[in-house]
């Protein structure tokens, strides 16, 4: 895009996955290692071993013990990867979240920083103190000189190199962590749905922080003044799972969704399907699990399957949110999925709640330019989009407690 005439760029932010990992070199910002994603359970083996501590580590962090988070990646880059151990004897090792990455190269100076939404997706983010948890730290065998300095969500991060001249960089935090801002004041009578890769649910929490353990509690947003908090579910498998059903059955995604579409049309029943695409997430944290379908059908018939897992798994988190804080009013739904009419509706007829889907499905940009608007941003227009009343259906109801039935016996021991 092209800045109209006469104007000029105050401010940037950055938003970014939060869950990847890199390691660098600290002197000249060189990258020691690949991104690792969160999706990568590389290490899931050797985090078996700190079994016992999981609630410990849940009460400093908010997270549940897994691997898709960066602490496992950073122990495994130490003891896998020969320019990491390298870089670290010769003091030149940092690791951390990819916006710190980001940072470090973006910005004049090379500076070493972590904002909170990133910082606390390592697993090594205390809650307490908003900072690198020492006792955390050392469970996982990582020097602290090793990780970016903690910072707040609005900071003075540096200046942005750019063709137009230096751009102060004053927001960084999580793709995620950015979205429910784009309508505005967080609400929490309002559950933001963003559904992508993997799917997000969120709703606000405030005073003191609920005890939940099937979900996770994340800062959304903080400054020198103020931190603010979310419950979150997360599904691992949302597009991710219909591109994993498109590579099996070996043909193009849209013309997998056209088939959906013609299956639902002929009133076809379609099978249930126990989604473990890259793991299954909140509320029941397997971090491997095979993928199947219960029942059988055409092509179609699978791939309103595989939608439908994603409205259960949501669903399922938005059972686990409920009774904590005021009663939900309605689902705030972003994301490249949803576009898909028949995964809203599901949304709609499972919760027994209104959706809205944003007009413009990309709620992080719009959600960061809010947050670097700060108080400017109230004068802004809202317009979430449209408001779809739920829709009663037995028959979709009838196979979520189906599938809640079959899931729960093969995650039974």
């Amino acid at each position: 895009a092209e800045l109209p005439a006469g104007g000029y760029i105050t401010a940037a932010g950055l938003a970014t996955q939060r869950s990847s990992l890199v390691c660098w070199n600290r002197r000249t910002g060189a990258a020691l290692s690949p991104v690792i994603s969160w999706q990568d359970r590389r290490n899931a083996a050797w985090l078996k071993s700190l079994a016992s501590r999981a609630d410990d580590i849940r009460a400093r962090t908010g997270l549940v013990l897994s691997p898709h988070y960066g602490a496992s990646k950073m122990r495994w880059c130490l003891d896998h990867l020969p320019a990491v151990q390298a870089a670290r004897t010769t003091g030149e090792l940092v690791m951390g979240p990819l916006a710190s990455f980001l940072v470090c190269r973006l910005v004049a100076g090379l500076p070493l920083l972590a904002d909170p939404a990133n910082a606390s997706r390592t697993q090594l983010w205390s809650l307490a103190t908003r900072d690198w948890s020492p006792e955390l730290l050392a469970l996982f065998g990582i020097d602290p000189g090793l990780l970016p300095r903690a910072v707040t969500s609005r900071y003075a991060y540096g200046e942005l190199v750019t063709p137009l001249g230096p751009v102060p960089l004053t927001v960084v935090t999580g793709d995620q962590s950015a979205v429910p801002f784009a309508f505005g004041p967080l609400d929490p009578s309002v559950a933001y749905l963003n559904l992508g890769t993997g799917a997000f649910a969120q709703r606000a929490v405030s005073g003191q922080l609920p005890d939940a353990p099937r979900l996770l509690v994340s800062v959304v947003w903080s400054t020198a003044e103020r931190v603010d908090y979310l419950l979150e579910g997360t599904v691992n498998g949302a597009a991710s799972a219909l591109d994993w059903l498109a590579a099996r059955e070996q043909v193009p995604l849209p013309m997998l969704l056209s088939e959906a579409d013609e299956a639902r049309a002929a009133r076809e029943p379609p099978p249930l399907f126990i989604n473990g695409v890259s793991g299954l997430g909140a509320p029941f944290w397997v971090s491997t699990l095979d993928s199947r379908f219960i029942g059988t059908g055409s092509r179609g018939a699978r791939a309103v399957a595989v939608l439908e897992s994603i409205a259960f798994l949501l669903q399922a988190n938005l059972e686990e949110m409920r009774p904590h804080g005021p009663a939900l009013k309605g689902l705030l739904v972003t994301g490249g999925l949803s576009v898909n009419d028949y995964l809203c509706a599901c949304l709609g007829t499972l919760s027994k709640l209104p959706v809205t889907r944003a007009e413009d499905p990309e709620a992080t940009s719009r959600g960061l330019a809010r947050l670097l608007a700060g108080d400017a941003a109230s004068a802004w227009p809202v317009a979430p989009g449209r408001s779809q009343l739920p829709v009663r259906d037995e028959a979709l109801q009838r196979r979520y407690r189906q599938w809640r039935q079959e899931l729960e016996q093969v995650l039974r021991p």
